[in-house]
């Protein structure tokens, strides 16, 4: 199912949309030089976050989802399983649960947890959460069904 029409501000609507990889690259992936750059950024980490083989979920949120035509990177919330250690992994894999490395030298801006955190909330309110913009109002953000990559 195809992501939502944008709203006047060009933000999806709200709520967590999932889609499937091929449908987040659609209306985001190529339109522009600049999100070509990111996207190819995006498609790493999520590369990376599957080689793991404990990757649960997979959020994007900010303005990579958005209808701007320039995003200047992608935000990334990774959900693991409870048995992942970021220690298990070499440094290639190992630099997306790194924030700053991976703001550094990826290009992109990713928080992440395992399935049972130290969460005040279930999951799913977490990952709703992140709908919230700097300026208090919501929009809409999308996860990503995981699955293979192409």
């Amino acid at each position: 199912m195809p992501l939502p029409e944008f709203d006047h501000r060009g933000d999806l609507p709200e709520g967590v949309h999932q889609a499937t990889l091929d449908e987040v690259l659609a209306p985001f992936g190529e339109q522009t030089p600049q999100r070509q750059l990111v996207t190819a950024k995006f498609k790493r980490i999520y590369e990376l976050a599957q080689r793991t083989g404990k990757l649960e979920r997979f959020v994007i949120y900010g303005s990579y989802v958005t209808a701007k035509s320039a995003p200047n990177d992608v935000d990334i919330v990774l959900i693991m399983r409870d048995d992942f250690d970021p220690r298990d992994y070499d440094d290639p894999t190992a630099i997306v649960f790194d924030h700053l490395r991976t703001h550094n030298e990826l290009g992109a801006s990713v928080f992440w947890t395992v399935t049972s955190g130290t969460l005040l909330e279930t999951l799913d309110e977490f990952i709703a959460g992140w709908q919230l913009k700097r300026d208090q109002t919501f929009r809409g953000i999308v996860e990503l069904i995981v699955g293979e990559m192409k």
